[in-house]
């Protein structure tokens, strides 16, 4: 009995000496794997990346519609600068039918960085977030061969791409300036509508990652259906343009094939520079602005406008709030400029002139009128500031000195273009020497357009749609006209907040206003606005200042006003009731 207990028990002894044998084996091989793992994190398809120190990397909060209570973890959004995210990683390993809905539309909202993605249709987004795959490939990869059946299409999530005619693709990094694609862009997808060979060959400039649909699934989950559902939308946007009314289907279908849908969102933009862009853009939904950037220092008119206002500066500092007119004098001075200075009592004496006439008398006198003065009939002279010598850093125009801080730029809306209208055709059938070869940007008020390489579209065109394209064409206005339009429209904003403040009842007391931290924000009104008063001063200012790039030029100043000095009125007349002005 003995001798069986002390077997049973040595027995038990060996199963708990084996089961800690076999603890111990996993937990090293954990940590070998781990270490392994952590080894080759560069050559696996997405890098292994160390969560990062946070204080507080999951938060949660109470939805009201679902009655439960959403947390969010912000670490499974971690990933290095530009690669692919990790959570989105496990599930673009799945097989597309193991992908959950909910997985389906997270993977979705991480591809809606991609512009091209972006540009289909919401249930097309899902069916590819379905079906697409992971891939990364290195420098001088080859990705596809020209001459050869496609069997995939990628969409570039990170890094670069570059078309080439050779086969090995070696050209494209022989050539100053080849033919790139970047991140958001795709290619691939004709080969796979068409069944066609390869044009071109895709080489890799740099390390890339991929998404790529395969020709097995993009047929098996009916993406073609998709594809040609927004191939007829823009068939019939075509078919609705006067410009193509005479063309066949068949060949309306060719026009079709090489466009392609982009969608921006307001106020995006979609051109620097039209003008010399190889493609053309139809507007299908949305409208779009043309914009002009004007050097107003090259203007003559502009010049003129800004020494008038100067010569109203005096010694006194315009800028305390002492000094400064009420909007009530504002608004009166206004109204006095707005007329021109004269002698008003030659309308009165005139008509004594003729009265005395009639009487058989004669009346003759010469009036004496000064720029800087009333007639005495209609009351005291107006007491104005004295000039005085600015002093602050001069640059040389073509018309004289100038203010360096005066030399800024502005953005001026030249032209809208509407649904159904075209970009890039204005001049397409004038000669080069007659072009308009002034950088003209086009900006997104929402809008969707569709872009195709003008070669292309000129390679199409008969010669009756050449006729109706002569009709079309627009001729933009100087930047002289457009320079004498922003000071007439600043003076107009100018005087309309004079007038609300005029009009609107002041407020008695100041409202309580808690004394709360002001928060550093990118953008103040100030920055906009050119304040002529201000010249000369060292002051810095507590905000940035905006700087737009220009062609062979250093980056000029942006504004959108200019504020200046005024005419001190000092006593306006009762004679001036019946001219309308406000007393």
């Amino acid at each position: 009995m003995r001798r069986y207990r002390v077997s049973y028990s040595w027995k038990i002894l060996k199963k708990e000496l084996r089961l800690y044998r076999l603890t111990m084996d996993i937990i090293v091989m954990i940590r070998v794997c781990k270490m392994f793992r952590q080894g080759l994190g560069g050559f696996r398809e997405y890098q292994i990346i160390e969560a990062p120190h946070r204080k507080h990397p999951v938060f949660s909060f109470w939805d009201k519609r679902k009655q439960g209570r959403i947390t969010f973890d912000t670490m499974d959004f971690v990933a290095e600068e530009g690669h692919f995210p990790p959570r989105a990683m496990r599930i673009i390993q799945k097989l597309p039918s193991w992908r959950t809905e909910p997985e389906i539309q997270a993977l979705c909202n991480v591809l809606q960085v991609l512009n091209s993605y972006r540009n289909y249709s919401e249930p097309l987004q899902l069916l590819l977030a379905k079906v697409m795959r992971f891939e990364r490939f290195g420098r001088r990869r080859v990705m596809i061969k020209k001459g050869q059946r496609g069997s995939s299409f990628y969409f570039i999530y990170m890094g670069t791409v570059a078309l080439t005619e050779d086969e090995d693709g070696s050209s494209a990094f022989l050539d100053p300036h080849p033919t790139l694609l970047h991140k958001g862009d795709c290619f691939g997808e004709l080969g796979l509508l068409n069944s066609s060979v390869r044009k071109s060959t895709v080489v890799c400039m740099e390390e890339t990652e991929f998404l790529v649909v395969d020709r097995k699934d993009f047929f098996d989950n009916k993406l073609d259906q998709e594809f040609q559902k927004d191939a007829q939308h823009r068939f019939e946007f075509f078919r609705k343009m006067d410009l193509f009314q005479s063309w066949s289907d068949e060949k309306l279908w060719r026009l079709v094939t090489l466009g392609k849908v982009e969608k921006f969102s307001y106020g995006q933009l979609i051109l620097k520079d039209f003008i010399e862009s190889p493609s053309i853009m139809f507007v299908c939904k949305g409208s779009c602005e043309v914009l002009r950037l004007i050097d107003l220092a090259t203007s003559p008119f502009y010049y003129k406008w800004i020494w008038q206002h100067l010569k109203l500066i005096d010694d006194t500092p315009l800028t305390t709030h002492l000094n400064d007119l009420s909007p009530e004098e504002r608004f009166k001075e206004f109204q006095i400029q707005s007329y021109p200075v004269q002698d008003f009592s030659t309308l009165k004496l005139k008509h004594l002139q003729k009265a005395w006439e009639q009487q058989g008398s004669s009346f003759s006198r010469r009036t004496n009128t000064s720029g800087n003065t009333l007639p005495k009939t209609l009351g005291p002279k107006i007491k104005s500031r004295q000039p005085h010598s600015l002093e602050c850093p001069m640059i040389n125009t073509k018309y004289g000195d100038l203010p360096e801080e005066a030399a800024v730029g502005a953005y001026i809306k030249i032209h809208t273009v509407e649904e159904g209208e075209t970009v890039g055709l204005h001049q397409i059938l004038l000669p080069k020497s007659q072009h308009d070869m002034r950088p003209l940007v086009l900006v997104s008020l929402g809008a969707e357009v569709i872009r195709m390489k003008k070669h292309k579209f000129w390679e199409l065109i008969d010669s009756e749609v050449k006729e109706k394209l002569y009709r079309f064409q627009i001729k933009y206005p100087s930047d002289e006209d457009m320079c004498q339009k922003f000071l007439q429209e600043n003076s107009w904003n100018i005087f309309r907040k004079d007038l609300m403040q005029l009009l609107m009842k002041p407020r008695q007391w100041l409202p309580f206003i808690p004394n709360q931290c002001r928060k550093k924000r990118i953008y103040n009104p100030k920055s906009l606005t050119l304040d002529l008063c201000s010249l000369g001063k060292e002051t810095k200012p507590c905000y940035p200042i905006f700087m737009a790039p220009q062609k062979y030029l250093p980056p000029l100043r942006i504004v959108q006003a200019i504020t200046g000095p005024r005419h001190k009125v000092q006593e306006i007349l009762p004679q001036y009731k019946n001219a309308g002005v406000l007393v």
